[in-house]
């Protein structure tokens, strides 16, 4: 009697764990890496709300992400900025880390990163996280190849 108790907690963890996770996206209308990302962020189990904004700026204003981390799009997860081109797997990761307002790949838009992939090449890249009090901390580090 406990083996199927068993495989039914089990499949039912697994269910859970396969849940999608939802994002906001906020992105410019004539932006086609933000939707490349978006694909990113699908493949990973991401369930995306998708919001073409035509005011940016204020958005990422009213959001608290300062001009030196902006991007072209905007996610928000759990009351969380991700500003950019943030692989999905820190995105995971801030969702663990309350203690920060979000989290930015810098600089800009760097090759190789989700949704600016060009074939093999990568340039170097760090995602930062930043705290209530503008404070910035290295995340992940993505050396060039």
């Amino acid at each position: 009697m406990r083996l199927p108790l068993l495989l039914a907690g089990l499949i039912c963890g697994l269910a859970q764990a396969a849940e999608p996770i939802d994002i906001d996206v906020y992105r410019d209308p004539n932006c086609g890496c933000c939707k490349a990302w978006i694909g990113h962020l699908q493949a990973n189990g991401f369930r995306v709300n998708d919001h073409v904004e035509s005011d940016m700026s204020a958005l990422k204003q009213r959001l608290g992400v300062p001009p030196s981390l902006a991007s072209c799009h905007t996610g928000v997860i759990d009351g969380q900025f991700v500003e950019g081109h943030v692989p999905a797997a820190d995105i995971l990761q801030l969702r663990q880390r309350p203690d920060l307002l979000g989290a930015a790949a810098v600089p800009g838009m760097p090759a190789g990163s989700p949704g600016m992939e060009m074939g093999n090449r990568r340039h170097a890249y760090q995602v930062i996280g930043l705290d209530a009090q503008g404070d910035e901390q290295v995340l992940a580090d993505y050396p060039a190849n």
